[in-house]
């Protein structure tokens, strides 16, 4: 049996995991801690360290329990909770015990199974106790205002107290209370409009009114509004929000000089706002702001926030000229962009007496030329549905709480990233901007091997922390602005709609105005030249040296002799790419064919390939819209909030920008899904095809291969045989289904099992389930793949080269109305099945075409001139 050695000193440790210390950022004064920690499994943090609920138990955080640590003088080890690849996740929540349970519990999202016994103690508070409340608040106030005068104002919080319609009219609040100024309903179960209505316009003195959460709003909240604002002209708050009547007694309130506790002042006299210096008028749905609001009547006034209101009525240079008057304003918060623009370095510059805007200091915003910032973020916190099982809401929320790492070795980088779930502890660190300590991924190998590696993370403090005071980390450690760091936050918090559906709407407009533009303009196809054979005039044959096995394999035409000597070849023929350093280690010369165009990476990687359709193209209707998340994130955050706005379809599909096979490829609709998966590296997100066309109830894509002899002119042939690839599981979109390979994806070459179908009989049975003619939409994809060519080769000049030629993978999807959609398209493609199996052509009366003629048929054509077995586009 073999034996294995531990590490056993901290040298060899050191050694052992040099690179993965340097990774890590741990400071090298702890390495030594790390090693004793690690060697004796020692988890400390619950002796320093208490979790608390927070945002009412929707989410916690982490506290220092103890006396204090200073900065970089200890660190902890954090458990892994819960480690997979993403494939595996629902999986695993249902079939491990006790896993969907715990995490659950960790990421706050049982609060309803928890709180189903409270909930029901509280409906089970019986009518005459309700009651007995509300008649001991009125009791209590009438005392007051018999204490006071009857000229005294009268203020009543009714907040959810079970007040339904009749207990509204026994009250009889207008006849007790003549001078009734506000009026908190709150919550209550008023169901009745002519009833609320009449009750609540006898109180003729009403200022402020909360009908919020009441039953009767859901069927006639506008009709009861204008009734209510009709009547009482003299109201100014109506359900939070300000009425267009709104003044100093509106403003008082949310200045904190008048409210609940604080209402003995006499009837007809307005309350004084000269001392207010904190006035929080957001989410009022201001549109105008009244004439009280001038500095001679605020003198005072230092913090003033207005998010959430339109301010449409006002212009932003007026808005700008009446908040510089404000000479003692130095903190504002307001939406960016919003009525005061689209800027915050612009807003700086209009409002130089300011020391913070949104919580961020002028002087980092000026520095930083930041345009949109923000520092009082609202969480984002996890939503499901009351029926959804544990599973699929851990899955909606484990977002929040994830982190990545891959695993490599001396040979290669793992393609599938590992994501993992900190333990109750390490999950409870909440974000912050200016976080007090640092968390980090560690895999530790005690045999020295990646084989015997056990991840971890490990926290420790970056700056001195007090008893009490929440420890943060920074979720976007080392990620700035040039990496779209506000763009990213909305993972974790709401950040400012209205920003990033500016921003899609400019993107969208700009495509928009590209449409047919370029390629109708720097198309020139007056070359008519065609590309002829390169055969030498002595009949000696081309030596064509390759690395591919189907091709040495299946090239038999006697005018080509393979070689193993690739300085000796006329073609070169390989799946490696030719650059510089290939053309130096194989003394490759300028005067070879090979089967690569120059800057071909604006066909065969995806976000090159969608950059170069939008530029030649804007944005055809046979290309899905499509972010590259590297630097059009902000316009697919826009873009996402715009369709749910709307209500539209909102499923998107990530891939990797040079990946095949659909490695770490994934379907969501969760926008945070989207923004973290950034992290296991470059991708684009296109929107998802909801809604394909189907065969037999299974997802299915079409594989093209296209040949291509000259870029300019451009001179390009369809092989007259296409394939049809087949997902193995029947179509849905259910949640669930998101996880299942065989459901979503058609390539089963690698996964999955490969179900070939012959593609004359595919046609023959497309047809006649869909009632289509195939010609008919064989014909829109050939259009569609010339103007793909055409695109590359009006943005890209530089691709000719006369000593190239090339074939091409292109895959399409057909919707549901039989419109083709590129997917991708793809160099050196798999042609394994072109080479397998006989088949025949489709509109060539049935022609045959032997698999085993494949690559003669290729090289034929892209060397020899011919067209046997492939149609000119």
């Amino acid at each position: 049996m073999a034996t294995t050695t531990r590490i056993r000193d901290f040298d060899e440790f050191a050694e052992v995991h040099a690179f993965l210390l340097a990774a890590s950022g741990i400071p090298t004064h702890l390495h030594r801690r790390l090693f004793a920690k690690l060697a004796s499994e020692t988890f400390d943090g619950g002796d320093f360290f208490s979790v608390e609920p927070c945002e009412g138990g929707r989410q916690r955080r982490l506290v220092l329990s103890a006396e204090s640590l200073s900065k970089e003088s200890d660190l902890f080890l954090v458990d892994h909770a819960w480690s997979f690849r993403l494939p595996d996740a629902l999986k695993q929540l249902r079939e491990v015990t006790g896993l969907a349970e715990r995490m659950a519990a960790l990421m706050c999202i049982d609060l309803d199974k928890r709180g189903e016994t409270e909930e029901t103690e509280n409906e089970e508070l019986d009518r005459s106790e309700r009651n007995k409340i509300a008649f001991e608040i009125v009791e209590k106030e009438m005392c007051r205002v018999k204490e006071n005068g009857r000229d005294v104002v009268s203020w009543l919080e009714f907040e959810e107290l079970g007040i339904d319609d009749d207990m509204l009219c026994s009250l009889d609040l207008s006849t007790k209370f003549p001078n009734l100024v506000a009026l908190n309903l709150w919550g209550n179960k008023l169901q009745n409009a002519d009833t609320v209505v009449q009750e609540i316009t006898k109180c003729k003195n009403l200022k402020a009114l909360w009908l919020n959460e009441n039953p009767v709003l859901d069927s006639c909240s506008n009709s009861i509004a204008k009734a209510i604002t009709e009547s009482l002209p003299g109201l100014e708050i109506y359900n939070s929000c300000f009425t267009t009547t709104f003044g100093s007694w509106a403003l008082s309130f949310c200045g904190g000089v008048i409210g609940p506790d604080n209402v003995d002042f006499a009837m007809g006299i307005s309350p004084t706002l000269n001392e207010i210096t904190t006035l929080d008028l957001s989410n009022r749905c201001i549109h105008k702001l009244p004439e009280e609001f001038f500095p001679n009547v605020l003198p005072s006034l230092s913090q003033l926030n207005i998010r959430g209101n339109p301010l449409d009525q006002m212009s932003t240079g007026d808005l700008l000229k009446l908040l510089s008057s404000f000479t003692c304003l130095k903190e504002l918060e307001v939406d960016i962009p919003g009525p005061l623009g689209s800027s915050a370095t612009e807003i700086v510059k209009s409002l130089p007496n300011l020391s913070m805007l949104n919580g961020v200091s002028m002087t980092v915003i000026v520095e930083s030329g930041k345009h949109v910032v923000d520092t009082a973020l609202e969480p984002r916190l996890p939503e499901w549905a009351p029926m959804d099982p544990l599973p699929e809401r851990v899955v909606s929320a484990m977002w929040y709480y994830l982190m990545t790492y891959r695993l490599a070795d001396e040979e290669k980088i793992d393609e599938t990233p590992v994501w993992y779930v900190m333990d109750e502890l390490g999950s409870a660190m909440r974000h912050s901007d200016n976080a007090n300590f640092r968390v980090a991924p560690f895999l530790f190998m005690p045999e020295g091997k990646l084989n015997s590696a056990i991840s971890y993370s490990v926290l420790w403090p970056t700056r001195a922390v007090q008893r009490e005071e929440e420890c943060t980390r920074d979720f976007l450690f080392g990620v700035g602005e040039d990496k779209q760091r506000s763009a990213r936050l909305t993972a974790w918090f709401h950040t400012p709609q209205n920003y990033f559906i500016q921003e899609f709407r400019k993107c969208y407009q700009e495509l928009e105005s590209k449409a047919l533009g370029l390629l109708n303009k720097d198309l020139h196809e007056d070359i008519k030249q065609v590309t002829g054979s390169i055969l030498p005039s002595d009949g000696h044959p081309l030596r064509v040296f390759t690395d591919l096995p189907q091709v040495e394999e299946f090239l038999t035409r006697p005018e080509f002799v393979l070689t193993n000597e690739p300085k000796y070849a006329d073609i070169i023929w390989t799946s490696l790419q030719v650059d510089a350093e290939l053309k130096k280690a194989l003394e490759l010369n300028d005067n070879q064919y090979t089967n690569q165009f120059p800057f071909e990476a604006c066909l065969v990687m995806k976000h090159h390939l969608a950059e170069t359709i939008h530029k030649a193209q804007g944005s055809p209707e046979w290309l899905q819209p499509t972010y590259n998340l590297e630097t059009q994130l902000s316009q697919l955050i826009g873009d996402y909030f715009v369709r749910k706005r709307d209500g539209l379809d909102n499923l998107w599909i990530l891939k990797p920008w040079n990946m095949a096979r659909t490695i770490d490829t994934t379907v969501t609709g969760d926008l945070s899904a989207i923004i973290r998966m950034m992290e296991t590296g470059p991708k684009i997100c296109q929107k998802y095809i909801e809604r394909p066309a189907l065969f037999g109830g299974r997802k299915f894509d079409l594989r093209y291969i296209v040949l291509v002899r000259s870029m300019r002119p451009l001179e390009i042939f369809l092989a007259d045989v296409f394939w049809v690839r087949l997902a193995n599981n029947q179509y849905t979109l259910e949640k669930s289904s998101f996880f299942e390979y065989e459901t979503h994806f058609t390539v089963m070459n690698y996964i999955g099992k490969l179900n070939h179908k012959h593609t004359p009989e595919f046609v023959k049975e497309f047809e006649e389930e869909h009632q289509v003619r195939w010609k008919e939409i064989h014909g829109r994809i050939t259009k569609m793949i010339r103007c793909i060519f055409e695109s590359a080769a009006v943005v890209q000049p530089e691709m000719h080269n006369p000593r190239s030629r090339a074939i091409y993978g292109i895959d399409v999807m057909l919707d549901s109305l039989f419109m083709p959609k590129i997917l991708e398209v793809t160099y050196c493609p798999d042609c394994t099945r072109a080479c397998k199996y006989d088949t025949q052509a489709i509109f060539r009366n049935n022609a045959p075409i032997k698999g085993r003629d494949f690559f003669n048929t290729v090289f034929g054509c892209l060397f020899l001139g011919e067209s046997n077995n492939v149609t000119p586009i």
